[in-house]
């Protein structure tokens, strides 16, 4: 093998081991070099708030590749090492045990971190958080134990290790200051389906409820909350959603803002240099803006796309996002990406919850979610990209199928 090019990524996470495989898949034959902070090879992050984390899978499952994949391709890993800086005019990364890595290429899949809660007691031992498969291993012990938690939080993050903690038999409270779960992305509406789902469940939701202090002697033993109630627990997880990290490409003086701003093809204001992943505020053709989306399609899609562009040849990304979530015995999927809207449409009564919910903004769908309802994303999805207009009535009748709604000549606006 000929080492004439080197192409680094920093970031052994899912975006950056699909660029990895992506270069070797292509012919690319020089040097790869993949960085990761974490001493765990590039494993997936949706098992760690569900199956894994309530024990139901084992840790290989987790993993993007099986053990021997990198060896078997040459793409060497440098687990257990940060990246400190980068210098763009040199062409060169350090990492924290003093080796400087010459690239020809470059990729920023540093990925993002838990947002700290920064109260009284915020370092007490129990406080726990979630993002690397070593905090779900602790969490999982935790789990293991049995008692009662609290999770400050209904986002995504939230909301699942609390439907895993009730299925392991834990008695759970969430502390949420919006009115509903989920309300900033699903709204009122489906939130509160996903509120009544939970309080079936068991778990005692405090909602419009905010956290003053965890308190304890050297381990948290109660939450405190706004109004003045104290909550015994025997550990606390914390899930108010995370932030880009985007110090590495600051410091190199790349143009960021909510992450680091890359163009349709994940290229960076530096030549040379590309991100994706949780870290990537890319533009998308489709909506026409920026958008940073930090769900696990979006790491699986512009890890191949960064890698065609390191190669040069740029593919555009222009993928709706799309994210899903298991509950309970409850299924999602999501596409489509919708800040603001208009309306929202059922079709079905979510009080089944078999249904699927549609945002609409105009006469145009701006997103889908089906909810124990599947083989419907295609459709869903159609609806969107090739920006049919639709009819109420239809969209909400059961009877009409979805593939009615989109014209058999209608073309992809994206």
């Amino acid at each position: 093998m000929t080492s004439d090019r080197t192409f680094v990524i920093v970031g052994a996470s899912l975006t950056g081991a699909k660029a990895a495989e992506t270069l070797r898949a292509e012919g690319f034959d020089e040097r790869v070099v993949l960085v990761g902070a974490e001493d765990e090879r590039p494993y997936e992050r949706p098992p760690l708030s569900k199956d894994y984390l309530r024990g139901e899978a084992e840790r290989e499952t987790v993993y993007v590749h099986p053990e021997g994949f990198y060896s078997d391709h040459d793409i060497e890993l440098r687990l257990g090492r940060t990246a400190v800086s980068v210098d763009v005019a040199g062409s060169e990364v350090a990492l924290d045990d003093g080796e400087r890595l010459r690239y020809d290429r470059l990729l920023l899949a540093t990925g993002a971190e838990p947002r700290r809660l920064s109260i009284p007691g915020g370092d007490l031992d129990g406080v726990l958080y979630l993002r690397s498969v070593a905090d779900c291993d602790a969490l999982r012990g935790r789990l293991d134990r049995g008692g009662t938690v609290v999770v400050i939080g209904a986002g995504w993050i939230g909301a699942e290790v609390a439907a895993s903690a009730r299925q392991r038999g834990l008695d759970v409270t969430v502390i949420e200051p919006l009115t509903v779960p989920l309300e900033r992305v699903l709204g009122t509406e489906v939130g509160a389906v996903y509120r009544d789902i939970h309080v079936d469940h068991g778990v005692h939701m405090l909602l419009g409820t905010g956290v003053e202090a965890f308190e304890g002697g050297t381990a948290v033993e109660r939450v405190r909350t706004s109004d003045g109630r104290e909550l015994e627990c025997d550990f606390v997880v914390v899930g108010v959603g995370v932030q880009p990290r985007i110090g590495l490409a600051a410091q190199a003086g790349l143009a960021v803002d909510n992450g680091i701003l890359v163009d349709e093809h994940l290229q960076t204001s530096a030549p040379g240099v590309f991100a994706a992943g949780d870290v990537a505020n890319a533009h998308h053709p489709f909506y026409g803006e920026r958008i940073r989306v930090e769900h696990w399609a979006n790491a699986l899609h512009q890890g191949p796309i960064a890698a065609h562009a390191m190669l040069g040849e740029p593919d555009v990304y222009d993928r709706l996002p799309y994210f899903f979530s298991d509950q309970y015995d409850v299924g999602m999927e999501y596409a489509g990406f919708a800040r603001r809207w208009d309306r929202m449409i059922f079709r079905g009564d979510p009080a089944t919850r078999e249904f699927i919910a549609f945002w609409l903004t105009g006469d145009r769908v701006v997103a889908g979610m089906n909810v124990n309802v599947w083989d419907v994303i295609d459709p869903i999805q159609r609806l969107i990209g090739e920006r049919v207009a639709v009819d109420d009535r239809r969209l909400a009748d059961p009877d009409v199928p979805l593939a009615e709604l989109v014209p058999a000549d209608a073309g992809s606006a994206a």
